[in-house]
C-alpha cells in the first residue's frame, strides 16, 4: 500500500473477516491491540488483501499497554509479507511514552512498508490551524499523516476538510475524518478533498470508531461521489 489514491480498509481485529471484504476493500486494518494471537494470524494469513497493521497506545484510544513489548509486536509484524503498511502514533514519535517509536518506522521502511502517522481528539475538534499542524508534523515523520477527530457541529468537518484540501494541495498525503454523528458524513465526503485512506468494518456492529460506516456502504458512498465530481 503506498496510498498514492485513495485506500479503503477493513477494520478489525480478526483476518478471517479478509474473504468477505474483498469485494470492497483495498486492503484490511489488524488492529493487534483488540485481536487474539495477531502475530498468530500474521503467520498463518493466505488471504490476497495487503494488511495495515496498528497496535494502538491505551493513551490514543487503543488497548495495548504502553511498553516496549507493544513496539516489539509491531516490528515483528511488518516482517510478514502480507503486512504493507503501520501505523503509529504522532505522540509515540513525538517523545510521548518511554519507548521510541521510531524504531518501528525504521524497520518497516527496512522492510519494504509504509508507515501511516495518527493523532485523534477523541473530545472535540481542533481549529483549521491546528489540524494543519499536526497533519504537517504527522507528514514528516511518515509517508502518511492521519487525523480523526470528534465533531459536535458542521463547522468541525469543514475545519477538518478545510486543512484536508490544503494539506493535499501542497502535496502531501494525509487520511483524514470525524468521528461521532455530526461527522459521520466526512468519511465519505473526505476523499473528494485529498484524504487517501477509509476505515470501515465488514459487519457495522463490530466498528472500531464511533460513527463508521460499514464497508460495503463506504465503498457505494465514495464511488457514488466520486463519479460525481
Amino acid at each position: 500500500m503506498d496510498f498514492t489514491s485513495f485506500t479503503l480498509l477493513a477494520a478489525g481485529s480478526d483476518l478471517s473477516i479478509e474473504p468477505a471484504a474483498r469485494d470492497d476493500a483495498d486492503g484490511v486494518e489488524l488492529r493487534m491491540d483488540f485481536a487474539e494471537d495477531p502475530l498468530g494470524q500474521l503467520a498463518d494469513y493466505d488471504g490476497e488483501l495487503p494488511v495495515l497493521v496498528t497496535n494502538r497506545v491505551g493513551w490514543e484510544g487503543g488497548e495495548a499497554p504502553d511498553d516496549a513489548a507493544r513496539l516489539d509486536a509491531l516490528e515483528r509484524a511488518v516482517e510478514y509479507d502480507s503486512v504493507t503498511a503501520v501505523d503509529l502514533e504522532l505522540a509515540a514519535l513525538d517523545g510521548a511514552g518511554d519507548h521510541d517509536a521510531g524504531r518501528v518506522a525504521d524497520h518497516a521502511r527496512d522492510h519494504g512498508a509504509s508507515v501511516v502517522v495518527s493523532t485523534h481528539d477523541f473530545e472535540a475538534t481542533p481549529d483549521r490551524t491546528a489540524i494543519e499542524d499536526r497533519l504537517e508534523r504527522a507528514c514528516e515523520y511518515g509517508d502518511v499523516g492521519k487525523m480523526a477527530s470528534t465533531a459536535h457541529s458542521p463547522d468541525d468537518v469543514l475545519a477538518m476538510l478545510g486543512a484536508t484540501r490544503a494539506l493535499s494541495a501542497a502535496d502531501e498525503r494525509v487520511a483524514t475524518m470525524c468521528m461521532g454523528e455530526a461527522g459521520r458524513h466526512s468519511r465519505a465526503v473526505a476523499p473528494l478533498y485529498g484524504s487517501r485512506i477509509g476505515y470501515a468494518p465488514v459487519d457495522p456492529d463490530e466498528a472500531t470508531a464511533p460513527g463508521q460506516y460499514d464497508l460495503a456502504t463506504l465503498r457505494s458512498l465514495v464511488e457514488q461521489l466520486q463519479s460525481e465530481k
